[in-house]
């Protein structure tokens, strides 16, 4: 196994057994559900926003590993970013996701998100791993319903 993988599968686990910002966030004035039907994933973000930064994240869900740990390192990303600067991330992250294997991406805004990029090699896993994203996506937008990856 290379490196990488095992860099991807270490990370990947500790977001899963210690997900960061796992809470219902009290006070969040920005909230969205997402399901992934495929897999069964859910996930509630919330968001507290002051102006057009987020000064707090937290979410809550059931999923699998890579929907978990893709939610966990989304709430450390986009704290203290503004909803401009969110935008640009999202942009980024679905390019890399949503990519053909072995096709290059821009990796410089990703940090520790690049992470995920190995997604992209299992097709059925990138709704997992977006999930999260796209249900950020909506609550920053004030989406009212849920967000179904299908």
């Amino acid at each position: 196994m290379s490196e990488i993988r095992e860099l991807y599968q270490e990370v990947v686990m500790d977001h899963t057994r210690h997900p960061r910002n796992f809470h219902k966030l009290e006070g969040a004035n920005k909230t969205a559900d997402g399901y992934n039907p495929f897999c069964g994933d859910r996930v509630s973000i919330f968001l507290k926003l002051k102006g057009d930064r987020v000064e707090d994240v937290g979410f809550q869900g059931a999923g699998c590993a890579i929907s978990t740990s893709s939610a966990s390192m989304l709430t450390e990303a986009v704290k203290g970013k503004t909803t401009a600067e969110i935008q640009a991330l999202y942009d980024v992250v679905h390019q890399m996701l949503t990519r053909a294997p072995g096709t290059e991406f821009d990796d410089e805004k990703l940090g520790d998100l690049e992470i995920l990029s190995g997604v992209s090699e299992f097709p059925t896993r990138v709704k997992c791993a977006g999930l999260s994203w796209h249900t950020l996506m909506a609550a920053l937008k004030g989406d009212k319903e849920a967000i179904f990856t299908e």
